[in-house]
């Protein structure tokens, strides 16, 4: 546990070099630190059982409002926090004629104390008399949740005593030493805490000895750590003091909880750090009003009705943006975030000047590789992301096998994985990609052999003479810095690759089941000579191995968001949902012994599928020598056409994991590894094994698992990546496990082919989630009401126009697939290089651009709209997600 008794270090964390310093922060220049967070806290008066009076811990607000619920004294569910019209008024009025201290150079609480009760006097809001009473009154001992040792309190705002002598019955004061408990429940707090936050204390309550409502605004010259006034040693900067009489028509609560939820508001507590006198404070509280939604007092029948509030809402918000943004405009230089001045897409102007850029951004970081893998977080990741790798590379492999007559199977992949990934984890300049093969390979693979069966060319000789040619193209390709058109290929494309290759995968799953039922029919059929054609079983097991596993992995990954087990366990078991799915219904096909499936076909030991078709290397020269000088040359138009499907894949993955979303620090480099992965794919082919592309999926899967998630998150708000571990340990690893496999034949040899279908369906759905056009495809099956879930992103693009979008992407894939299931697929990635200017230069002339960036919103960017959209929007872990001003409830009398 963290020793909370050191104080506060200047770095913001706490430490023990600060001990003897009169608990002052080490903030100098207060204006200039407007930029921190804010920890509020709100404190009532009120009376225990005892009758001793003292400050009592309510509410409290990081990020979002958590209020002490009263009935079972524990922390409630953080909210918005919804406040009435009317506490607001009477806080602007409050701070008006209060008393507004700024810049106080006071570093003890009874300093503080006796500044605030002094200009109370002097601003006329209480008596001379009533200086000792109020001063006890700041004085008293603070209560915090938690520490409260099982005793009742009430509020005082109720509690009035007219007898002088028994008006305030406290002990005398004197100077408390900071005790700082250690408690786990603190020890949680201060990781949800920013660090060098700064604290905002508000004490609001009644007293029977004022005769007026008195206030006072202090924000000092410094932060200090008080004594016993918060439940977390934060330093204070701010503190807000509002006592008055409990006949007055004023409802101290509610003011205190609205000069809290201020305070936690990024733009008032700025102002309130750059405040010069009472007027700034005044303004910034109109500003927040005018961002600021006032429902009427009506019975709201559901949540539909609120979707104009969310719209409202997010209008003002944008206008506020718009205000802030010409505001800082006017920040000096110092204070305006710098642009990174490496751009990994920006051309040299000079020969293979990116891949001399990705060198020399890239390799200096080489040892720091090394270093940042010792983590345990890096040795788990190892473990997850082999069966990630390895489980495509069973599924392909098999399928693969089919395609190509066993000429290229499981044996094949799995040497080509590993090997691709221990070259490319040692020179790649993102390490954080997994190599590994695709839906889109396998389809030129397919067409690719047919095309060579057809024309009496030998497949593996031909696929040798791709290779060379694919190593000359990409050296040209790399040399004039071809990388940056990945730039032009857009969302519209994106989405008619990504849905494409779900449709592969789901229409390879029922094809081949399909097949089995005809091989295999339900009904016994007999030959001439009376014996059984098929067995009458197989396809109903290979139907139930199939289902069962796809079900399994599809229920386990939705395990992962539901609320049985801790956070931890939930997450190994979705994220070894495919490994343990193909594991079960391996174990139901074993137990089942009197029916036959047809199972893995993988050879034993380091040997290749088919040994008596081939071997491990591959004579450019064919098998007789005799291999034709013109497919040597026309070699160089297939090798074309693999090159887009590995440019783009590769490139769009690239893309994805290195989005400033995932605070990558050590760059990346799009022409250093593209040159990488071909130029190793280019070199397999004469050992007869297959092209291999970034894999989207994986290498997103590979990231998550070495990102950590920072701990210092608001209760409530989202979970923010504090940083990735990029490294080259996991990877190097990773592909020699997956090589390693080979020789486990014996145990891949028992998975039926039905399991890897399943785990093909399962790929396939689950590669539609998140695609907008998926969504969009739904809504032309809806009336335009029930499309809640669009509205938002296409709210500015009538329905019919966005009807129109979609048909044209539905033609574009409707033609891929034409020539994809035709003789002519081999020209499937030209054709779908063609949907770049489809969409370049046909959808301006049909949109305008309004309606093209609102319909080409990326997914993230759509649930983000959608949850400031919904009123009852929460998290996985049923949390309220950001809302970026309040609702202020205006209530009926």
């Amino acid at each position: 546990q963290v020793d909370l008794s050191q104080s506060w270090s200047q770095d913001g964390r706490l430490g023990p070099e600060d001990s003897t310093k009169e608990g002052t922060a080490a903030t100098e220049h207060p204006h200039e630190c407007f930029c921190v967070q804010v920890f509020v806290e709100l404190n009532e008066l009120v009376i225990d059982r005892n009758q001793e009076l003292q400050w009592r811990e309510t509410a409290r607000w990081i990020k979002f409002e958590e209020e002490v619920e009263e009935e079972t004294e524990r922390w409630g569910r953080p909210h918005v926090a919804s406040l009435s019209f009317r506490s607001l008024l009477e806080l602007r009025k409050t701070i008006s004629h209060g008393a507004v201290l700024l810049d106080l150079k006071q570093k003890t609480l009874p300093g503080i104390a006796q500044q605030v009760v002094e200009q109370m006097v002097i601003s006329d809001q209480i008596k001379a008399e009533d200086r000792a009473n109020v001063l006890q009154a700041l004085l008293l001992k603070h209560s915090q949740h938690g520490h409260l040792d099982g005793q009742t309190q009430r509020p005082i705002r109720a509690f009035h005593q007219s007898d002088e002598s028994q008006r305030i019955g406290w002990r005398e004061v004197q100077a408390l030493p900071i005790s700082l408990s250690r408690s786990k429940h603190e020890v949680k707090l201060m990781e949800k805490i920013p660090e060098r936050a700064e604290a905002t204390v508000v004490l609001v309550g009644s007293v029977g000895f004022l005769e007026q409502p008195s206030m006072a605004f202090v924000r000092l010259q410094e932060a200090v750590l008080l004594e016993s006034v918060l439940e977390v040693p934060v330093p204070v900067r701010f503190l807000f003091l509002l006592l008055g009489p409990p006949t007055a028509n004023i409802d101290y609560h509610q003011i205190g909880r609205s000069i809290s939820t201020l305070m936690s508001d990024k733009l008032f507590h700025e102002a309130a750090y750059q405040a010069d006198d009472r007027q700034d404070l005044l303004t910034a509280i109109n500003r927040f009003l005018d961002c600021s939604v006032v429902l009427p007092p009506s019975d709201v029948g559901g949540n539909e009705l609120l979707r104009s509030v969310a719209r409202f809402q997010r209008e003002m918000l944008r206008k506020r943006e718009e205000e802030q943004s010409k505001l800082s405009s006017y920040l000096p230089d110092s204070l305006v975030p710098s642009k990174p001045g490496d751009e990994p897409l920006r051309r040299s102007g000079r020969l293979f000047g990116g891949l001399i850029k990705d060198v020399t951004r890239r390799y200096p970081q080489y040892l720091s590789d090394i270093r940042d893998a010792l983590n345990p977080q890096c040795m788990a990741a190892i473990v997850f992301i082999y069966f990630a790798a390895l489980s495509p590379a069973i599924t392909f492999g098999g399928l693969l096998g089919e395609k190509t007559e066993g000429l290229i199977g499981v044996s094949e992949l799995i040497v080509a994985t590993a090997m691709h990934g221990i070259v490319f984890s040692v020179l790649g300049a993102q390490p954080l990609l997994v190599i590994g093969f695709s839906g889109p390979l396998l389809v030129f693979e397919e067409a690719f052999y047919t095309f060579c069966k057809a024309n009496g060319v030998e497949y593996l000789t031909g696929r040798v003479w791709i290779g060379f040619w694919l190593v000359l193209i990409v050296l040209l390709t790399v040399a004039f810095e071809g990388s940056i058109l990945v730039r032009f290929v857009s969302r519209f494309t994106q989405e008619i690759f990504s849905f494409l290759i779900s449709l592969i995968f789901i229409y390879e799953t029922f094809a081949k089941l399909v097949k089995i039922f005809q091989e295999h029919p339900l009904q016994n059929c007999f030959h001439g000579n009376n014996t059984v054609l098929g067995e009458p079983n197989t396809a109903l097991l290979s139907f139930v191995l199939m289902v069962g596993t796809y079900f399994i992995a599809f229920y386990l990954r939705k395990f992962k968001n539901s609320s049985f087990f801790p956070g931890t366990l939930r997450r190994i078991i979705g994220d070894f949902g495919v490994p343990i799915a193909i594991l079960i219904m391996v174990l139901v096909d074993y137990s089942v012994e009197d029916t036959y499936t047809q199972k893995l076909n993988v050879p034993s030991g380091f040997s290749v599928s088919s040994p008596e078709k081939r071997g491990w290397w591959i004579s450019p020269l064919g098998s007789d020598g005799q291999f034709p000088v013109w497919m040597m040359a026309a070699s160089i138009l297939p090798a074309i056409l693999v090159f887009i499907l590995i440019f783009m894949e590769s490139q769009i993955t690239a893309l994805i994991v290195s989005k400033k979303e995932r605070m990558l620090v050590k760059g990346t480099g799009f022409h250093l590894d593209l040159l990488i992965i071909v130029v190793v794919g280019g070199v397999s082919a004469l050992f007869g094994l297959p092209w291999l592309s970034a894999a989207t999926v994986r290498s997103v899967t590979h990231t998550n698992a070495l990102t950590v998630m920072s701990k210092a998150v608001a209760p409530g708000d989202k979970p923010r990546i504090q940083e990735v571990k990029e490294q080259r340990v996991t990877g190097f690893l990773v592909a020699v496990l997956v090589g390693l496999s080979i020789v486990i034949g014996e145990v891949l040899r028992q998975i039926p082919l039905a399991v890897l279908f399943g785990i093909f369906l399962y790929m396939g759905v689950m590669s539609l989630n998140g695609i907008q056009l998926t969504e969009r495809l739904i809504l032309l099956l809806m009336p335009p009401k029930p499309s809640a879930y669009l509205s938002v992103c296409v709210s500015q693009v009538r329905t019919l126009r966005m009807h129109l979008f979609t048909v044209i992407q539905l033609t574009c894939l409707s033609l891929l697939w034409v020539v994809m299931a035709t003789a002519a697929a081999l020209a499937f990635p030209f054709m779908l290089l063609l949907t770049i200017p489809v969409r370049m230069l046909l959808l301006p002339r049909l949109f305008n651009c309004r309606e093209l960036q609102s319909v080409s919103l990326t997914t993230n960017q759509c649930l983000d709209q959608q949850e400031e959209a919904s009123s009852d929007s929460s998290t996985a872990n049923g949390e309220p997600t950001e809302v970026p001003f309040s609702y202020i409830m205006m209530h009926s009398s």
